[in-house]
């Protein structure tokens, strides 16, 4: 898929999240990557197999303290290839960046990996999809 195509899935799963939610989002960037780099895998100890499709790489609202600003965005990281490879077709890429996407504004909010999948169970079991 071209890299505009995928950005327009992109910003139509970043309007598809609450209006309150985006509204907290603050001094976040949104970044697509074409892949994770090998550094980038190695340190977070993915070997193939597995890879990643998205990161959050930044100070969680929750340990954030008084003085914290004044500095470059936290960023959120996209992996395109790994995304489009994860998934069947364009329906099921669009779910796959919004689910992706979600998780890691998760992280940006201070949620842990273990919460973010307690939320993401309960969603599906709620919708009865995936």
């Amino acid at each position: 898929m071209e890299r505009r195509a995928f950005d327009a899935l992109v910003a139509d799963a970043l309007a598809g999240i609450p209006l309150r939610f985006r509204e907290a989002l603050a001094n976040l960037a949104i970044t697509v990557e074409p892949e994770p780099s090998r550094a980038l895998l190695r340190e977070m100890e993915i070997e193939p197999p597995d890879t990643l499709l998205g990161l959050y790489q930044g100070t969680p609202l929750t340990e954030r303290s008084w003085g914290h600003g004044n500095t470059l965005p936290d960023r959120i990281l996209l992996f395109q290839g790994p995304l489009e490879r994860a998934s069947e077709d364009r329906d099921d890429l669009t779910v796959a960046i919004g689910e992706t996407l979600i998780h890691e504004i998760g992280h940006y909010f201070g949620l842990s990996e273990e919460e973010i999948e307690d939320i993401e169970e309960k969603y599906w079991n709620e919708t009865g999809d995936h």
